[in-house]
């Protein structure tokens, strides 16, 4: 089964009179259980279908189906409970809150889910230790490297088991040594828990790990 599939997916924007498509007539599909790439050059369209992908915007028109259903008009009480419980994010600029610690950062998508406190600890903990990351969880945000943040990202992403991680660029902020273990760290996690991972990439050694690659060019799918 597909975790996602989009059909004659388009997506315009308003720019005064003027409709312009961002993306025009997507037809894709992402297997459950892949590490896939999606590449392009900047304004390719590739964090416009990331946002769809990810149920923050909707298509202008066409279909999209995650796990065989269509979704295109769920309600957004149906896409929440998706995003809550289904769907990972990981961000170039990594999205932590600067003002909770590495655990609480890792922690908060299980409170938003209602996890007694019990489970949460041992969740997070676990995860932490997954990451490498556990020596620094009482640690503020600014307190760590930019290749520690990654791996909390990951650890946030991760902690509520969903069935597929959307990560943009997340390797674009890194030092090439630093970046190489987050590629390293994520082919193993989603090996290790068998999650798919649609990334938006540049980087060629990430794209080297995965299955199956789309290339975007001005909103159409090569």
């Amino acid at each position: 089964m597909n975790i996602l599939e989009t059909k004659n997916l388009y997506k315009q924007y308003k720019q005064g009179e003027i409709s312009v498509n961002a993306l025009s007539g997507i037809n894709i599909q992402i297997p459950e259980k892949a590490f896939t790439a999606l590449l392009g050059p900047s304004g390719s369209g590739k964090s416009t279908l990331l946002n769809i992908f990810g149920l923050i915007d909707q298509p202008t028109q066409g279909k999209l189906y995650f796990c065989g259903k269509d979704i295109t008009a769920a309600s957004e009480k149906e896409l929440t409970a998706i995003r809550r419980h289904q769907l990972g994010f990981i961000f170039q600029g990594f999205n932590l809150v600067p003002v909770m610690t590495v655990f609480d950062n890792v922690e908060y998508p299980l409170t938003l889910l209602g996890l007694d406190k019990k489970t949460r600890y041992e969740r997070v903990n676990l995860m932490l230790d997954r990451v490498g990351i556990s020596q620094f969880k009482k640690h503020l945000p600014d307190q760590i490297s930019g290749g520690q943040k990654q791996r909390v990202a990951i650890a946030r992403a991760l902690i509520t088991k969903p069935k597929l991680v959307i990560a943009d660029e997340p390797t674009a902020n890194l030092d090439t040594k630093t970046a190489t273990g987050i590629i390293d760290l994520m082919y193993q996690m989603h090996q290790d828990f068998g999650t798919s991972f649609i990334i938006a990439t540049h980087d060629e050694r990430m794209s080297s790990h995965c299955h199956n690659s789309y290339q975007l060019h001005d909103g159409v799918l090569q």
